[in-house]
């Protein structure tokens, strides 16, 4: 009997390393066969499966990254959230992304709450609690369209809020919003700033526009924001608009790195897929086998690199003790070195499979198609896309 190869990269995004996150991926495998079996539909159709959010909702799965004490799942492993996200992106990587948007806001809110000024400890509070009792759904708004999307004051102790956001994914079922957005006040210095905008808010649209070449299934649509009133105490600060703010890449990092788990699931999905068809017609030729061999090294590595650039990111999530700006580059720069080679090889082994199965794999009926799409995603996920990422890593090597 021969073991799985995939199997031998120690952690390798394989078990998670805590009790919450075994609950977590307990829950996700239980749920995964419903996403699956609607996942080609879809994707056809580019439909985002409210439904099937809701059916999360009830089984805890919104609130995984809430603490305990709010009702969530208290998984605070970026590690076991990247798996997670994985084994739900083999079924639909659409729903995937759309569900990290909710996993991302547990965590980022939740170091809110610990560390943030008062106000900010207030919002995020009330914001947890809603999401551990299934009632606040929150998407990151963060890429602007056209113009870049600003809070200037307004009478009686509020900002108003103008903008277009896009690629807003689960926007369609949001209760609130967390908007990157530059925050001006005349005779002060542009600051970078993040309202958090309940759906209710006047002057707020959410557009159902999207029709994405990948991702079909997540919802990614855009956000327009005309007037949206903005109480003070509803604003996350951060720092002043183009000054270098080392620190900041933690943040950056916890919310996005997880992600990785996505494109990872993606390629393996395409493996096994592949692995399937080469077994049913028989014993293949040797430069299959060849193909084959590579994409399991491939797949190999890439779990070894993303679950220690995972694993370096939880061990300085909470050591606030030190320089906050090496605590930031620490956690960056292992996750801009992963994503780098997750963005291209990834995308590598979906395109060696797609050569294994061959034409079959050419109809959008066929679940490489969908796979092939989605995982070319990954390069235009922040932070960084490809150029901004050279940029980074670069200069780390230059400074």
């Amino acid at each position: 009997m021969h073991a799985d190869p995939r199997h031998f990269a120690g952690h390798g995004l394989r078990e998670p390393t805590t009790t919450a996150g075994r609950r977590l991926l307990d829950l996700v495998l239980r749920l995964r066969p419903a996403l699956e079996a609607e996942s080609r539909e879809n994707d056809r159709t580019a439909a985002f499966p409210a439904h099937l959010f809701d059916e999360m909702r009830k089984e805890g799965v919104l609130g995984a990254t809430v603490p305990d004490e709010f009702g969530g799942l208290g998984v605070r492993s970026l590690h076991d959230v990247a798996l997670a996200l994985g084994e739900v992106a083999k079924a639909d990587a659409g729903v995937a992304l759309a569900l990290h948007m909710q996993f991302s806001r547990g965590l980022t809110l939740s170091h809110e709450r610990q560390h943030g000024a008062a106000p900010a400890r207030s919002l995020a509070d009330g914001l947890l609690r809603q999401m551990g009792a299934g009632e606040a759904v929150v998407c990151g708004a963060v890429k602007d369209v056209r113009t870049t999307t600003a809070l200037t004051p307004a009478e009686g102790g509020h900002y108003r809020l103008d903008g277009r956001k896009t690629l807003v994914s689960m926007a369609g079922i949001a209760t609130h919003f967390v908007v990157s957005a530059q925050l001006h006040i005349p005779g002060e210095p542009a600051r970078l700033a993040a309202p958090v905008v309940p759906r209710s808010s006047p002057g707020l649209t959410v557009l159902d526009n999207w029709d994405g070449m990948g991702m079909r299934s997540s919802g990614s649509v855009d956000i327009v924001f005309e007037g949206c009133p903005v109480p003070e105490d509803s604003v996350l600060p951060r720092g002043l608009l183009g000054e270098r703010n080392d620190a900041a890449l933690a943040g950056q990092t916890v919310s996005s790195i997880a992600m990785l788990g996505i494109y990872l699931g993606i390629a393996e999905a395409a493996r096994d897929v592949t692995v399937a068809t080469l077994k049913r017609r028989g014993d293949p030729p040797a430069a299959a086998r060849t193909v084959l061999a590579t994409a399991d090294a491939r797949l190999y590595a890439l779990r070894t690199v993303a679950a220690d650039a995972l694993l370096t990111a939880d061990r300085w999530s909470d050591d606030l003790g030190g320089d906050l700006d090496e605590r930031g580059r620490a956690m960056m720069t292992p996750f801009q070195y992963a994503k780098m080679l997750v963005n291209r090889h990834a995308v590598e082994i979906v395109d060696d499979c797609l050569t294994l199965v061959g034409g079959a794999g050419y109809s959008n009926a066929h679940p490489l198609a969908r796979m092939y799409r989605d995982v070319r995603a990954g390069g235009f996920m922040h932070p960084f896309n490809f150029t901004d990422g050279v940029e980074y890593l670069s200069n780390a090597a230059l400074a």
